[in-house]
């Protein structure tokens, strides 16, 4: 076909609409990303402020957002050095200094001698989550098993903090609080550990080809997490931290499970 003006125009308007859906798909991860930050700071604000609650379904939103900006980017095709910086940043702010500043605020009510105990806790979380974010970025290496984690993540680590504070707020005030330290100081330390968590990055990708077994756990959560939000928070963030000790004890019974089963959790 003879080229003329008019299918030149044709031509050059649909490349212009592809290049504009492209974009806007290349935008669509950065958006959940935004949304995560959003979230962290807001969980902030409201911390000082004295509504932990609030603050804790905030990063809680922020982990569910974190997940899901990784999910679209592989679906869309746009996982990008950029988005891989931009969501480590949003990253530290959710799950760096949302968790530390929920934590303090809810430490230092007495305003006494042990504050200071307090504040080096607090740091200490927010440099093992930068620690583990910067080193995530720099080794990624393509022969490593995609199915772990080096370090326990940093949303998994802030899933403890917000599911203590949900559950046990009320007891996390007051003079006796030394041991809400713990709470925070051992997922620091997880964080930088060379301990393996399990990924499931495979399950909750968009091309993974296991639908099922996606739903299925989707659905319990989310009964979970309206009939008993607080049984079910705690049962997933401590059964997540203490997976590496849990894993080798239960793993005989694997026998026991389906095969089918067996392969979506391998």
């Amino acid at each position: 076909m003879p080229s003329t003006r008019r299918t030149t125009t044709v031509v050059f308007a649909r490349g212009s609409v592809r290049g504009t859906r492209r974009r806007a798909l290349a935008t669509l991860p950065s958006l959940f990303t935004l949304g995560n930050m959003m979230c962290g700071f807001a969980a902030i604000l409201v911390s000082i402020r004295g509504d932990y609650r609030l603050a804790a379904v905030l990063i809680g939103v922020s982990i569910v957002l974190d997940i899901t900006d990784g999910a679209v980017a592989r679906l869309v095709g746009a996982v990008t050095p950029f988005g891989l910086q931009f969501d480590s940043l949003a990253d530290l702010v959710s799950f760096g200094l949302a968790p530390a500043l929920l934590v303090f605020t809810l430490f230092s009510q007495g305003r006494d001698q042990w504050d200071p105990l307090g504040w080096v806790a607090c740091f200490l979380w927010v440099a093992c989550a930068a620690i583990r974010l910067a080193r995530f970025n720099t080794t990624i290496d393509p022969t490593a098993d995609k199915r772990y984690f080096t370090g326990l993540p940093s949303p998994g680590a802030a899933g403890v903090v917000l599911a203590s504070v949900w559950v046990f707020g009320s007891q996390m005030q007051g003079r006796d609080r030394l041991w809400v330290l713990l709470v925070v100081v051992v997922p620091a330390l997880l964080m930088v550990s060379n301990i393996r968590f399990r990924s499931f990055r495979s399950l909750v990708s968009p091309k993974s080809g296991r639908p099922y077994g996606l739903i299925a756990m989707g659905l319990l959560l989310v009964v979970g997490f309206i009939l008993v939000p607080g049984v079910t928070g705690v049962a997933l963030a401590y059964g997540y931290l203490l997976a590496p000790i849990l894993l080798p004890i239960v793993s005989p019974l694997s026998r026991l499970l389906p095969a089918k089963l067996k392969e979506v959790l391998s």
